[in-house]
């Protein structure tokens, strides 16, 4: 079999992309916080829409651990997300490949990419995500219920899945599926396509990882794109699965909401944290779970 027919061990790719997926969850945090906080932002309101000013004043108020508020049902979501869709994206990729070259077209490599953002938004992103939304939500408000009440971080996490439920935890899985859906066919398609191009460019083989930089810069890009293409669908989300969520009685009126009441530039709202967030993790992520495949053979 040539190297260019090669494909990848499904349990490598599970392991590579969950560490790649709590590594950048660690880092790049603050700017989801941001992001989170910005949709939550009612448009009458006066506070600032600067995000690092957010984020400076909020550590600033209430001590650096309420930027991050969230974070670890977020790592843990994050981790599980990524392994989940290397995974899927991978077995998907493999299933669609040219049986002749081994190589993954474009339409094939978006496909894929639905298929990855599907799986993850039902495995991972749905529940971890509404957990984090709900803390953040409840973190601003004039009486927390989840916070600075001596019960503990797992206590509170755990009284917050209590008062949510399984249906609560699954509020706004379709815009989470749209979402993801969306942003994984753009992310994973574009990275990929983008990565043949250059590895054609360069003459290099197929089955080999392009340099740190090279990765960082295609993954980094890749994130810009998904962002300004998927960011209506995000805030939707945001909104279906914050502390309010019972004031929109689906997805679709939610949408229609949104623009009638607050405006177009609304479905934007938070799109510098989250530009901020994607050419990070889109550079941490690829480039890390590159590295340990290749570390692992």
């Amino acid at each position: 079999m040539s190297s260019q027919k090669r494909q990848v061990d499904p349990a490598k790719s599970f392991l590579a992309g969950s560490l790649a997926g709590a590594a950048e969850a660690c880092i790049t945090y603050p700017f989801e916080f941001a992001k989170t906080r910005l949709q939550l932002v009612d448009k009458a309101s006066k506070a600032t829409r600067n995000p690092l000013v957010l984020i400076y004043n909020t550590a600033k108020v209430q001590g650096i651990g309420s930027i991050y508020v969230g974070c670890p049902a977020f790592i843990v979501g994050n981790t599980a997300k990524a392994g989940v869709r290397f995974l899927g994206f991978d077995m998907i990729k493999n299933l669609l490949r040219d049986p002749q070259t081994g190589e993954l077209s474009g339409p094939r490599g978006v496909i894929a990419g639905l298929g990855a953002g599907l799986l993850e938004s039902v495995v991972a992103v749905t529940p971890f995500e509404a957990i984090k939304t709900g803390l953040i939500d409840d973190k601003q408000s004039a009486n927390p219920k989840y916070h600075n009440n001596g019960r503990g971080m797992l206590r509170n996490y755990g009284s917050l899945i209590r008062d949510k439920g399984v249906r609560g935890l699954y509020n706004g899985v379709l815009p989470v599926s749209m979402r993801q859906a969306a942003n994984q066919a753009v992310r994973l398609g574009c990275y990929n396509k983008i990565k043949i191009m250059v590895q054609d460019y360069t003459g290099s083989p197929k089955d080999q990882p392009l340099s740190s930089g090279l990765t960082f810069i295609v993954g980094a890009f890749s994130g810009i794109v998904t962002v300004y293409t998927t960011m209506p669908l995000d805030t939707v989300k945001t909104r279906m699965q914050s502390l309010n969520a019972s004031e929109y009685t689906s997805t679709l009126n939610c949408f229609a909401r949104i623009f009638k009441e607050e405006g177009v530039k609304t479905f934007w709202k938070g799109t510098t944290p989250r530009l901020g967030r994607l050419i990070l993790s889109g550079g941490i992520v690829f480039t890390i779970y590159e590295k340990v495949l290749d570390v692992l053979g």
